[in-house]
């Protein structure tokens, strides 16, 4: 008579299976659903809110924008910022990117050379190079800041549209230039909300 011998490598039943993946399941939504988020949300609220709520600047008691999203200026007597691709208006957030036009094609030929005469309709005396970042959008179409070089273009404009000093405008320009993340990282810039804004807070002449 054949001798059976037991074997342990049966295939467990599928009620064996499912009972500890479904514990792994229930766990790691825990874990990584619930217990992560609020750790992450509440270091975040505690070092660093102003951050964690987007950055937003209040005047007034009111929310006017974000230091972190561009918003479309055309006035004279406010400096512009850079263009921006987003549709259907521009700097929205829930369409950002650029405008995925190469540097041979027409239409941003025809877009920047739009820009450029919009600029030269606002400030008829000024002859000098129109800085680039006024004439180009970037890849994210939202960008809140522009170089200092393109501030000084405008300066002269803005000064002349609310009756100031040119120095007192290129004075608050510098005030509102960045500098490079620990010296070395990115390039000066300048917010343009935060800058009109307080051109905004001068006294009126």
């Amino acid at each position: 008579m054949p001798i059976r011998i037991p074997r342990d490598d049966a295939p467990a039943s599928p009620g064996g299976l499912l009972r500890p993946a479904l514990t792994l399941f229930i766990a790691l939504s825990i874990v990584t659903g619930l217990l992560y988020p609020l750790l992450v949300t509440g270091v975040a609220q505690t070092a660093f809110p102003h951050q964690a709520n987007g950055s937003l600047i209040t005047q007034g008691g009111k929310t006017v924008g974000s230091e972190l999203i561009g918003q479309a200026f055309t006035e004279p007597g406010h400096f512009w910022g850079r263009p921006s691709a987003t549709t259907p208006m521009p700097y929205n957030a829930s369409a950002s990117g650029g405008s995925n036009l190469g540097p041979t094609n027409p239409a941003l030929t025809d877009a920047v050379k739009a820009r450029i005469e919009a600029l030269r309709a606002a400030d008829p005396g000024n002859t000098r190079p129109v800085p680039v970042d006024l004439v180009t959008a970037s890849a994210s179409g939202l960008d809140p800041q522009i170089s200092p070089a393109a501030a000084d273009y405008q300066a002269a404009r803005v000064a002349k549209a609310r009756g100031l000093p040119l120095a007192q405008v290129q004075a608050l320009v510098q005030q509102h230039t960045e500098s490079p993340w620990l010296g070395v990282l990115g390039e000066p810039r300048v917010n343009v909300l935060a800058l009109n804004l307080a051109l905004e807070s001068l006294p009126k002449q």
